[in-house]
């Protein structure tokens, strides 16, 4: 998510497999990633150096869309736009 404008979005889709995807705040989708990523074995190696979970999970909101968390398992988030820029 290179583009600044993404990081003023306020807004994710969040997709998991097997359930419905869901519409949740900048702040529920770093809730939801924490989650998951507090519920792995381990972190994944490039979040390592990370100092708790909710910095990796903002280092992964930062800067990816999806995270496999069990081998052909993916979750996936995308920054959406619920209402047009103001200018």
């Amino acid at each position: 998510m290179s583009d600044p404008l993404i990081r003023a979005l306020d807004d994710y889709v969040v997709l998991e497999p097997g359930k419905p995807e869901q519409l949740l705040s900048a702040a529920d989708t770093l809730t939801w990633l924490s989650g998951w990523l507090g519920s792995l074995d381990q972190l994944p190696a490039d979040l390592a150096d990370q100092p708790d979970v909710d910095s990796a999970a903002q280092r992964l909101i930062d800067t990816a869309c999806d995270l496999e968390i069990s081998p052909g398992v993916t979750l996936q988030w995308f920054a959406v736009r619920l209402e047009p820029p103001t200018a």
